[in-house]
């Protein structure tokens, strides 16, 4: 690594109470100055318990930090603390006040004079384009801008190191590209340190270092370009044929672990990641498939290091034969939506939204943060009602019977909300009763989802003591519980890493090919390219409706084609 460090872990150990093992376990590592250095690791690796740490939250047991040449954890404690910028995940933001109150609040925090103030907060304003909204309530801004407010209150002090803990979760294409300007920029025009917790392998590869945590180890610290060599010459393409499914495709040879490592959907059909000493042609002549050489990525790389040593079992698939519908049996639309209309007071939140959805499908409902695509899902599920417009849900009127509608469909809500206090096994119990399930077979199905999301370990744990991959599982199979006809996603991998992404696609593609239907909202664009059909909406406003091809057009990815239709739609209405 070049340059003097920003911060250097020599031996760190944390561990808390009631826990077995230590969080992490003799990390050490130099962070250099003025660059811009990914944190990535599987759910549970110790990334947030680090970030915590080198913030000056968390004290280590063992081992020493050292900021700036100076201990941390030391009489100079405050004084290095006031060179460091913090975004946790739940940045601290006052949603009553406005956004030039929240930058107000945070600057008195820092002492800044007003003149210093007036200066940053032009400054900060312009670069997070939020000017417009500088008397709007925090509660009340999008996602995407709630992240850029935290990170402009983050970078008030003008700090030499600045600590942000996966920023872009659940934040749409348009405001991650933003927010990563911002970061670049501040790195190049003011060298600064930015280390950036984060799941994602594309934002990483934006970064000039890659630390990779597992088990609370580093197990990796180099280039993107280095970590990315690990797969030379074991990454290739293949093209899906018209009329076959790029999930089914994929989740065949996800299946075959024997010889491919990971595939996984790309604008161009699907990527493969075959294991070493495997030659493609072998692949080739198992899957009846042509494949296609490509340069590795940053993601090939971290799969490689990740599982060159260790069998890794096949996904689990969902295999129920009660759940066997077949979707070619009916044509009947699932879902019927017809010009739908959401209001809250003056505000239209979903603006004529038509569109429907058929038996097995999966239907992607896209849009930038804030576009009404919670808003549609909650109308769909019966948990808002419809302002105008028609609805049918399994055949259902859901404006003249939403209780009814409801017990045909399963719902995983975007923030989890299951019961914390509950074991894992008391909240499969709770809400299979709540659906009408008892005696055997309500025990029979609770025993299926706990081995199939492979929870029976955890069967006894309280939900809010599980980590946030296991939660999700769990939330998964709460809505399941009772066979939905119809099973609503809301963001269902919104911060989950790479192979848990593939589990749960593993599973939704399963669940399609039994039959149910499936309605899935994402911000991660590469996940659009598992569903059958998109609708992107922004304002409310339904704007394109097609297959992920279809939508995709000529751009060469799918957050290029999402980038595409929002701007070409925002700059339609701005001229009219």
């Amino acid at each position: 690594m070049q340059g003097d460090a920003a911060i250097s872990l020599k031996g760190i150990v944390r561990y808390e109470k009631g826990l077995s093992e230590p969080i992490l376990r003799s990390v050490s590592a130099d962070l250099p100055a003025g660059r811009l250095i990914a944190l990535v690791g599987a759910d549970g690796a110790g990334k947030t318990t680090l970030m915590r740490v080198m913030a000056g939250l968390l004290k280590p047991q063992q081992g020493t930090v050292t900021m700036l040449g100076e201990p941390l954890y030391s009489d100079k404690l405050a004084e290095l603390q006031n060179h460091c910028g913090y975004m946790p995940q739940q940045f601290g933001l006052y949603t009553d006040l406005s956004v030039r109150e929240n930058l107000s609040l945070y600057a008195d925090l820092f002492g800044l004079s007003e003149t210093e103030r007036r200066d940053r907060f032009d400054e900060l304003l312009r670069m997070t384009a939020l000017r417009p909204f500088t008397e709007r309530p925090a509660g009340k801004l999008s996602g995407g801008m709630k992240q850029k407010l935290g990170l402009a209150c983050a970078l008030l002090n003008r700090p030499k190191i600045l600590l942000l803990d996966e920023p872009s979760v659940g934040v749409d294409p348009l405001s991650r590209r933003e927010l990563w300007t911002i970061l670049k920029e501040n790195v190049k025009t003011r060298a600064m340190t930015v280390v950036v917790a984060t799941t994602y392998m594309d934002e990483a590869s934006l970064c000039d270092d890659v630390v990779v945590l597992e088990e609370g180890r580093v197990v990796l610290h180099d280039s993107p370009q280095n970590i990315a060599s690990m797969a030379e010459g074991l990454t290739y393409t293949l093209s899906v044929g018209t009329g076959l499914k790029v999930r089914d495709i994929q989740a065949q040879l996800l299946d075959d672990t024997d010889n491919i490592w990971d595939a996984v959907p790309r604008a161009d059909g699907v990527r493969v990641l075959i294991k070493k000493g495997v030659d493609c042609e072998t692949v080739e002549k198992k899957h009846s498939l042509h494949l296609k050489a490509v340069p590795p990525g940053l993601e090939d790389g971290y799969l490689v290091n990740r599982l060159h040593s260790k069998t890794l079992h096949p996904y689990s698939v969902i295999r129920d034969k009660k759940e066997q519908r077949a979707a070619e049996s009916s044509v009947e639309a699932v879902v019927h939506a017809r010009n739908l209309v959401r209001r809250f007071g003056s505000f239209t939140a979903v603006d004529r939204t038509s569109f429907d959805v058929y038996p097995g499908e999966i239907f992607g409902l896209l849009g930038p943060n804030g576009a009404g695509k919670t808003t549609t899902f909650k109308m769909l599920c019966g948990l808002l009602t419809v302002s105008d417009g028609e609805l049918k849900v399994a055949g259902v009127d859901v404006l003249k019977a939403r209780e009814e509608a409801r017990e045909h469909l399963g719902y995983m809500s975007q923030k989890f909300a299951l019961y914390g206090d509950l074991s894992v096994d008391e909240n499969l119990d709770f809400f299979a009763s709540a659906y009408g399930l008892d005696g055997v077979q309500k025990r029979d199905r609770i025993e299926f989802l706990l081995h199939e999301f492979e929870l029976d370990e955890w069967r006894n744990t309280q939900a809010k003591a599980l980590s946030g991959g296991f939660k999700q599982r769990l939330a998964m199979a709460v809505a399941l519980v009772h066979r939905p006809r119809l099973l609503f996603l809301d963001e269902p991998t919104s911060g989950a890493d790479v192979l848990t992404r593939r589990q749960f696609w593993r599973w939704m593609t399963a669940l399609s090919q039994s039959g149910t239907t499936i309605i899935v909202t994402t911000h991660f664009m590469e996940e659009a390219l598992y569903c059958d059909r998109l609708l992107i909406q922004d304002a409310g406003l339904p704007l394109i409706m097609g297959t992920p091809q279809e939508v995709r057009a000529e751009s060469p990815t799918m957050d290029e084609a999402f980038i595409r239709v929002v701007e070409s739609s925002r700059d339609t209405r701005s001229a009219s």
